[in-house]
């Protein structure tokens, strides 16, 4: 069963690109692993609470990604 998990800020996508993220990875284990795949392929996407990730041991938020402190 393929698997894909996205980890992405809260609130920076709508529900149209969420859903092109399934689709689009749908399609690309199906174009990797044959057709059988797609029936079995898992996306998630998990929106992940402003300030609750970070980079190289910096807590980022999306104000901070958009150019503000």
């Amino acid at each position: 069963m393929p698997f894909a998990n996205f980890k992405i800020p809260a609130d920076t996508l709508n529900d149209e690109q969420k859903k092109e993220i399934v689709e689009r990875t749908t399609d690309l284990y199906a174009d990797l692993y044959g057709e059988r795949a797609r029936a079995t392929t898992v996306v998630l996407v998990d929106e992940v609470v402003d300030g609750g990730w970070g980079v190289a041991g910096n807590v980022l938020t999306a104000a901070m990604l958009n150019g503000g402190s």
